[in-house]
């Protein structure tokens, strides 16, 4: 067990070794029973932790917010429309000066081609730990809480378990694309057989697939790419579908709409759910568009993990948060 990450960032998923991130799981649990007994655990009495949001929120706000409050210390809500960042405040600004201010800073900006650049250009300025609550890039907290409920979900051994990451239509905006890249990076030094479906214009960063191909050849398990939703749910033990944008093909938000309606039809039904295991698990990172992405009756069935996986991500942030500043 590794658990000295005091004063660490965690920005991509692979800042911390496959060792550390079995430290996290291990503290999460712990934390996740300490607040299940009512057993107080303020491991942060009067640490602060600056939280710089870009976009909106509803899970990840919360859970840091709650999560800090829960160790003891306190979160700062900073929306940057109401900071001086558009007259001026750099990276570098916001990071010598909250990295003074407070013992940690957690940034959300998923901003294309640019998101993941700020937070480490911040990180580069701040003696205090840096904390990605999502970029363009990736998305660690969220994959995290992932690794955590399909451990609890599955045991403790995940090898030789097929797990479906795989593209859904959505009407909206288009998505970042880091939950899918997260989810192959991590979930590949597991053991698992992983496999990514996705259409031919929602591709990922070749990057990305390169250490996804790496991690599976490293750790005993396997990484593949398919162009057909059926054929990756067929004997999936979890399948995690959900929408991204067509980012590295293009930029206009009308030239990707009209790609995207071209596939509807890659939504997650009961009878798509039939081609995987009966004991398959239903997962998503929320908000899902509901009859669009996925079904009412798949989101809202017996084989959905998706509450208990957003429930992590409150004791994986406060282990990270215990972790890295206490």
């Amino acid at each position: 067990m590794q658990t000295n990450l005091r004063g660490r960032d965690f920005i991509s998923d692979m800042d911390f070794s496959k060792e550390e991130v079995e430290t996290v799981l291990d503290v999460a649990w712990d934390l996740k029973r300490q607040r299940a007994l009512g057993v107080p655990h303020a491991y942060l009495r009067d640490k602060t932790l600056a939280m710089l949001f870009f976009f909106t929120s509803t899970r990840t706000r919360g859970s840091f917010e709650a999560g800090m409050a829960q160790l003891g210390g306190h979160a700062a809500f900073i929306d940057s429309d109401t900071t001086q960042i558009a007259h001026g405040d750099t990276p570098t600004e916001i990071g010598e000066i909250y990295g003074r201010y407070f013992d940690g800073i957690a940034i959300r900006q998923c901003d294309w081609n640019y998101g993941n650049q700020y937070i480490n250009a911040v990180a580069k300025s701040s003696r205090a730990p840096v904390l990605n609550m999502q970029d363009d890039v990736y998305h660690p907290f969220q994959i995290l809480a992932d690794l955590m409920t399909i451990v609890e979900k599955k045991g403790r051994n995940l090898k030789g378990l097929k797990m479906a990451v795989s593209w859904a239509y959505a009407a909206s905006y288009q998505k970042p694309i880091s939950v899918p890249q997260s989810l192959v990076l991590q979930m590949t030094r597991w053991g698992m057989d992983v496999v990514l479906a996705h259409p031919p214009e929602y591709k990922l960063m070749p990057q990305i697939m390169q250490q996804a191909r790496d991690n599976a050849r490293r750790y005993g398990g396997a990484f593949d790419v398919t162009d057909s939703m059926d054929e990756a749910f067929k004997g999936a033990d979890i399948v995690y579908p959900k929408s991204w944008g067509a980012l590295l093909t293009t930029t206009d938000n009308a030239e990707s709409s009209r790609i995207g309606k071209q596939y509807t039809s890659w939504i997650t039904n009961m009878p798509r759910m039939k081609l995987a295991n009966d004991n398959c698990n239903y997962m998503h990172c929320l908000p899902a568009d509901r009859n669009i992405e996925v079904t009412d009756d798949v989101l809202d069935g017996p084989q959905s993990i998706v509450f208990d996986e957003a429930e992590n991500r409150l004791h994986v942030q406060k282990a990270v948060m215990a972790l890295t500043k206490g």
